[in-house]
């Protein structure tokens, strides 16, 4: 049984998928309509980020029975056609859970105590300490939207903190020790700090905009390390600039495709990233929550042993 890789990964994705009797087949340079053209003779293909799955790509893979996405969410891929046709769909959100739980925090920590403001100041000769006067995370109450493998990875590190930590999901309980499961008018009442873990559908696209942000009883504190879609930019710009939030970790952003490095020549940035990019209470990433050398192997490691589950079964 063939499959192909169309995105390079730890080596012990193939070495251990060849171990399992597959033949291995990688072609990382190729055109989608190559790709397209041969895809017929592949049982599986196993991709990250390189380029959507939509129907015509679907149909042409004749033979296929699993797609691997290497990395949490699917949304690069038509899932209800792929279903459709019977293909199994495997992601690996528990391969980088802890990565982007870890991220979270650090971006929620650098927040209240100002330290990339402060560190580039010392780097100038300042030494501003009232100016550099922290928050301290005890006491407050952080609210997740989205409590699946990413959410519960986060309020796991939060345990070691004297906080109030609420949730809230499409689904029904998912609460646990760490987090109590609330309805969104209770969290938007209560959170001194939002943090986004939701995947990206028709649902969650735009979610947070002028209305949502509104809907808060207190100015809040915001990460993202989920959608970049998810958050209306010039949105949340409005509430940086009135006070409704008071700082921003992104380490995803709405304007994110494959050519993203081109939005810093000046005629193609939007003012609203412009303004990110100023403030010194916006926190930025190039979307590596889940990007680090102990996560890419557990990446791998998890899409192995979901295919060869699936062949068990």
């Amino acid at each position: 049984m063939k499959i192909l890789h169309l995105d390079t990964n730890h080596p012990l994705l193939i070495n251990q998928l060849n171990d399992l009797g597959f033949t291995n087949h990688e072609d990382y340079t190729s055109s989608k309509s190559e790709i397209e053209a041969k895809i017929a003779d592949y049982y599986g293909f196993i991709i990250r980020s390189r380029f959507t799955i939509d129907q015509p790509f679907l149909d042409a893979a004749k033979n296929l029975k699993f797609i691997g996405r290497v990395g949490a969410g699917l949304e690069n891929i038509d899932c209800d056609y792929a279903i459709e046709k019977g293909i199994h769909l495997i992601s690996a959100p528990e391969g980088n859970r802890n990565a982007v739980g870890e991220h979270a925090l650090g971006m929620l920590l650098s927040l209240f105590n100002k330290l990339n403001k402060a560190d580039r100041e010392v780097r100038q000769g300042k030494w501003l300490r009232e100016e550099n006067r922290g928050l301290e995370l005890d006491g407050k109450t952080v609210g997740l939207i989205g409590y699946g493998n990413m959410g519960k990875a986060f309020a796991k590190k939060l345990r070691g903190f004297d906080v109030n930590v609420l949730c809230h999901d499409i689904k029904t309980n998912v609460g646990d020790a760490n987090a109590k499961q609330v309805i969104l008018e209770e969290l938007k009442a209560k959170a001194d700090v939002l943090s986004l873990h939701i995947p990206q559908t028709a649902q969650t696209l735009k979610m947070v905009n002028s209305e949502f942000i509104n809907g808060f009883k207190k100015p809040f504190w915001l990460i993202n390390t989920a959608r970049g879609k998810s958050v209306v930019t010039e949105d949340l710009v409005t509430a940086l600039k009135s006070g409704k939030i008071l700082g921003a970790g992104l380490d995803v952003l709405e304007y994110e495709k494959a050519s993203f490095e081109n939005l810093f020549s000046s005629d193609n940035m939007p003012e609203a990233f412009q303004y990110l990019i100023a403030s010194e209470n916006v926190l930025l990433s190039p979307h590596v929550a889940g990007w680090t050398i102990e996560s890419k192997e557990k990446l791998a490691q998890t899409i192995v042993d979901k295919i060869e589950a699936f062949f068990k079964k």
